[in-house]
């Protein structure tokens, strides 16, 4: 088993086909179904079948593509330390985001990254705390934005901001950034929410029951695009930061108002993983994420939050 089946084992998993796999990796079919063949007799098992979608995965071959995937990052870390031309920045880095910040941090810390390291390969994985969190730990991304988790071993974090929650509302709805509105407007009206156990509704449902605010739930999802399009179309109120309708607030397609008595905020964290020592590149992704959330605070595009950095 070697490097070259590897990546030929990934790239037809990715793709569904051995020729468009072929493509992928810039060498011929028949190189890519020996790479296929030789690793399949060297596990003594089949990894693809043939499906009506093409090459699909069997039992084996998922297993293997899991560890094949981790093992390869491990090794593109691992080169992008050795740099060949010293000073230069090289390898692959993935960078997870919020759902709420992605619009807004996304393409400036890509542009920004590929501007000062332009041999440095950028992902962008994006995904719930939770979910984040899991990838992280599991060496599927590097570095990641997190809401304050609790203490793990597994896991570097760094405060970064607390941002304030909004009471968020259809276009119509009497609600203004400059005039914040108690929790208790919450009462009796209908509420979007992300379904339990997502770390957003633990904390509303939390402070609602310390409040005595029964809490009346039109719908839950926990695609926040779903969540506030359904605000949009009349059906209700939902709880987001800022930063996830600064954009609907400009175009005046939400209206919205800070949460007051009490203060909902959560805290958001740089995280890495604790047991390893992290390369170059991701280094230098963290600093650059670390700056791209600072401008965005200082420039006044994510109203209600304050820098701890």
């Amino acid at each position: 088993m070697d490097i070259k089946q590897l990546r030929a084992l990934l790239a037809i998993a990715d793709t569904g086909s051995v020729s468009r796999a072929a493509e992928a990796l810039h060498i011929v079919q028949p190189a890519v179904s020996r790479q296929l063949r030789m690793l399949e007799e060297h596990l003594g098992a089949a990894l693809f079948s043939r499906g009506r979608r093409g090459m699909e995965l069997t039992e084996a071959g998922q297993i293997l593509v899991e560890h094949a995937r981790r093992a390869l990052r491990e090794l593109d870390q691992a080169a992008a330390e050795i740099a060949p031309v010293p000073g230069t920045v090289t390898g692959a880095v993935t960078i997870g985001l919020l759902p709420s910040t992605a619009d807004l941090l996304a393409a400036p810390l890509v542009i920004s990254l590929k501007r000062q390291y332009p041999r440095l390969s950028v992902r962008i994985a994006t995904g719930y705390a939770g979910y984040l969190q899991k990838w992280l730990e599991a060496g599927e991304v590097d570095v990641v934005m997190l809401y304050d988790p609790k203490p793990s071993a597994a896991l570097e974090t760094e405060p970064l901001l607390d941002e304030v929650l909004y009471l968020v509302g259809p276009a119509g709805a009497d609600l203004d950034p400059s005039r914040p509105v108690p929790l208790a407007f919450v009462e009796n009206k209908p509420m979007i929410l992300p379904s339990l156990p997502h770390g957003l509704r633990l904390l509303i449902d939390k402070a609602c029951e310390e409040q005595g605010i029964p809490l009346t739930i039109a719908a839950e999802t926990n695609a926040m695009n779903v969540q506030k399009n359904l605000v949009m179309n009349g059906l209700g109120y939902t709880l987001l930061p800022s930063v996830a309708v600064a954009e609907d607030l400009a175009s005046k397609l939400l209206t919205a108002a800070p949460i007051t008595q009490p203060d909902l905020d959560r805290r958001i964290v740089l995280g890495r993983r604790a047991n390893s020592s992290p390369s170059v590149a991701i280094r230098c992704a963290a600093n650059e994420l670390r700056t791209q959330i600072k401008a965005v605070v200082d420039q006044g595009k994510w109203p209600g939050a304050r820098w701890l950095g």
